[in-house]
């Protein structure tokens, strides 16, 4: 019995701007029938583009959302990514993404995201910096 070759899952840091921008940032890229997970760091602002898309979810547009309560995701919210990371992995999307409400640390956040076991589960992608 042949094991299946499991290949990392792209992953792209979003930063800057307000949460709305972050989230149409994410929108704009999505892909029709490609599974897609995205964590937002912090709270809704109540307009959420992804939110709306997410309920509307079926099998021809696939998207996972997940919001972790806010907090910096490389020191106060560390252990409830990785939680949350682990969890999303068991079944990885095709593309997922990680909005930060606040980039301070996104250096720090991608050198743990990019060391193991998330090595060779992620494939870290260009970020997308919104202005």
């Amino acid at each position: 019995m042949t094991a299946a070759v499991r290949h990392a899952t792209p992953l792209t840091l979003v930063s800057g701007g307000r949460a709305g921008e972050r989230e149409a940032s994410i929108a704009q890229v999505l892909l029709p029938e490609q599974p897609s997970a995205v964590i937002l760091e912090g709270l809704a602002d109540g307009n959420s583009i992804l939110a709306d898309l997410a309920e509307q979810t079926s099998p021809s547009f696939p998207l996972q959302l997940l919001r972790i309560a806010p907090g910096c995701l490389c020191c106060s919210g560390n252990l409830v990514l990785r939680v949350t990371l682990n969890r999303l992995l068991r079944h990885p999307p095709a593309r997922l993404f990680i909005s930060l409400a606040d980039a301070t640390h996104i250096e720090q956040l991608r050198t743990w995201l990019t060391a193991s076991p998330y090595d060779v589960l992620l494939a870290p992608q260009a970020d997308i910096v919104v202005s």
